[in-house]
């Protein structure tokens, strides 16, 4: 009797995800995300994401003063650092999206962002690698 109570309660809830941000799904995501590039569609209704939400890792090269402590507590070794530079280099392919590098840094180099649409065939592509 307590399994169908349940199933009562939760036919009447709001769903706890959001739906796609376009009203049909796309055959490809790869190219409905150039297009948004592009500027030739939009995403309706933008979707908000909640407060402290960890998307792609942003990077601020000036600030950065190749201690390499990210790279140190980074459990999916996303980070490389460039030696002749003194800098990083994150692949988002790789990451984990834990935060534990932008917690770390002294100089608050990393953080993250909103920005949760990630999709490449190419986990190399420019969009998923963050080098500034």
């Amino acid at each position: 009797m307590e399994i169908v109570n349940t199933i009562l309660k939760q036919l009447f809830l709001n769903p706890a995800t959001n739906k796609f941000p376009v009203k049909y799904a796309p055959k490809s995501a790869i190219q409905f995300l150039d297009r948004i590039r592009k500027g030739q569609l939009k995403l309706t209704p933008p979707i908000a994401v909640p407060p402290k939400f960890r998307g792609k890792i942003s990077y601020n090269r000036e600030k950065c003063t190749g201690c390499q402590l990210c790279i140190k507590v980074c459990p999916t070794k996303a980070i490389e650092f460039i030696p002749e530079e003194k800098k990083v280099k994150i692949f988002v392919a790789r990451c984990c999206f834990c935060a534990q590098c932008n917690d770390i840094c002294p100089t608050k180099a990393l953080s993250m962002t909103d920005e949760f649409m990630l999709s490449s065939y190419d986990k190399y592509a420019d969009e998923l690698v963050v080098t500034k």
